[in-house]
């Protein structure tokens, strides 16, 4: 055995010793049940990378009824994951353990829900599953080690294989050449020749998966460590031109200033260095969704506005057209309209920023700015300092500076004015008293003319603001 391979031996024994006080009782309950148990696929993976958390899925040939029967009262708590499918969820001391009875499945070509039958053996269980790193297991209480598609060597080697054909596998299930691609993006693995040539060659399959599933596969790609070798993969085979072309689209659209070798190479740059920004920008984040789609998607309106205006390609109001193609897309992915509002509106705002980078920001220019951005200044924040990649170091540092002085000034109108609820001096009810108005629309504009004078000039006086709303009134008679 290699010395990778016996590290990572080493990584799985600390790491199952960890949890042995919960695998070994339920392994010797069950031997004791007269039936077999072992922790098999991600679980076991993750000990051999020596991260394996507290949720654990082991695997067993008792029926639902009879793993009911062995952990009902050894369990701090127990419930239906899906018994027709032969999952029983259990809950113990912190620890969240799913055990499904070994299954065999059939594929209907027309689905990829399988008609589930029960198996009998490890074996069998094991040969089912999607790629060979997660086809390994523990049997317990005896710890024994089972590998029957070198899932071992694979690991070490960071690849991701099927453990039978990669045809079979995707013809059974076309959503397991998006997990390809999410495991890259995840693990930091490379995916096998074979594997690539089936994803491009199937690709059309993916039509049979439901669009929510494609979408949660996805965010789960771009929630990884490198979403940048899941992105690629994913175009390279024509996956992402089944759901989210805008993307691959990029590759057409030269960038302006001829720094990049195109605008796609650009969006993932950007993408890489936001995820950079959520832990070394304050305030820190986890890794955030909303932000990296915005980060992907920031300039995929640039091929329908691209013009050649003097020698050089422009992109004007690429930033209103993405944001409609943004909210589009999203849509017909069915995300939610909170994650639609928020990734649209970071789209149509990512340009504010450049143009005011050159001079001054006035006091009006900041509040509209925090204004617009609303709850999401602190994520636009990082969008724009992600947005600048630009080789010209002078230029790169001059940019981070305008920011640096963007926000300062953010932070020192905050604390003389409430930025994050600008709102007019007088509100609808003392508009319409003042004005001896009803509820209609003429309140709304008043309404608006006093936002506007908000933003441009500060707070007003109570004085002053009544003088103001009654001097517009004139005008408007």
């Amino acid at each position: 055995m290699g010395n990778s391979k016996q590290a990572q031996m080493k990584q799985a024994v600390a790491q199952i010793l960890r949890i042995s006080p919960i695998t070994m009782e339920l392994g010797k309950l069950f031997e004791a049940a007269g039936y077999q148990l072992a922790l098999v696929g991600g679980p076991v993976r993750d000990a051999l990378l020596g991260r394996l958390g507290n949720d654990l899925d082991l695997t067993t040939n008792a029926t639902p009824a009879q793993i009911l029967e062995v952990v009902s009262s050894w369990a701090d708590s127990t419930w239906d994951v899906g018994a027709r499918f032969g999952t029983i969820g259990i809950n113990k001391a912190g620890y969240k353990i799913e055990i499904t009875t070994y299954r065999s499945e059939n594929y209907d070509e027309t689905s990829r829900k399988p008609e589930v039958n029960f198996g009998d053996n490890l074996e069998g269980d094991l040969g089912r599953r999607d790629f060979t790193i997660n086809a390994m297991a523990i049997r317990l209480p005896s710890l024994e080690f089972v590998d029957l598609f070198n899932g071992l060597d694979d690991l070490a080697n960071q690849t991701i294989s099927t453990p039978n054909s990669a045809e079979q596998s995707f013809s059974d299930d076309p959503l397991r050449m998006l997990r390809a691609a999410r495991f890259a993006s995840q693990l930091n693995f490379t995916v096998a020749p074979d594997v690539i040539q089936a994803m491009q060659g199937m690709k059309a399959r993916l039509a049979i998966v439901s669009t929510e599933r494609i979408r949660d596969e996805f965010n789960k790609l771009i929630l990884g460590a490198k979403p940048r070798l899941g992105l690629i993969l994913l175009v390279e085979t024509g996956l992402l031109e089944t759901f989210l072309p805008e993307i691959p689209a990029l590759q057409l659209a030269q960038d302006e200033h001829n720094r990049h070798k195109n605008i796609y190479e650009h969006s993932i740059t950007v993408l890489e260095q936001v995820i950079d920004l959520e832990t070394k920008h304050e305030p820190n984040c986890a890794p955030d969704l909303i932000l990296r789609l915005a980060a992907l998607l920031h300039d995929i309106g640039k091929p329908k506005t691209r013009k050649f205006e003097d020698n050089r390609v422009t992109f004007h109001h690429h930033e209103v057209v993405g944001a409609k193609m943004t909210r589009k897309r999203m849509k017909e992915l069915r995300y939610s309209n909170d994650e639609i509002d928020e990734v649209s509106l970071l789209v149509e705002l990512h340009l504010r920023f450049h143009g005011f980078a050159d001079g001054e920001w006035s006091d009006s220019a900041v509040r509209r700015y925090v204004t617009d951005a609303g709850q999401q200044l602190v994520r636009l924040h990082k969008l724009t300092r992600a947005d600048s990649t630009t080789r010209n170091q002078r230029k790169a540092d001059a940019l981070q500076l305008a920011y640096d002085k963007l926000e300062q000034r953010i932070i020192e109108l905050a604390a003389l004015e409430e930025l994050n609820a600008i709102r007019p001096d007088l509100d609808g009810k003392e508009i319409m008293e003042l004005l001896e108005l009803k509820p209609g629309p003429i309140v709304g504009k008043a309404y608006q003319h006093m936002l506007e004078i908000r933003m441009e000039q500060g707070p007003l006086s109570k004085s002053d603001a009544i003088a103001e709303l009654k001097r517009w009134w004139q005008q408007q008679n």
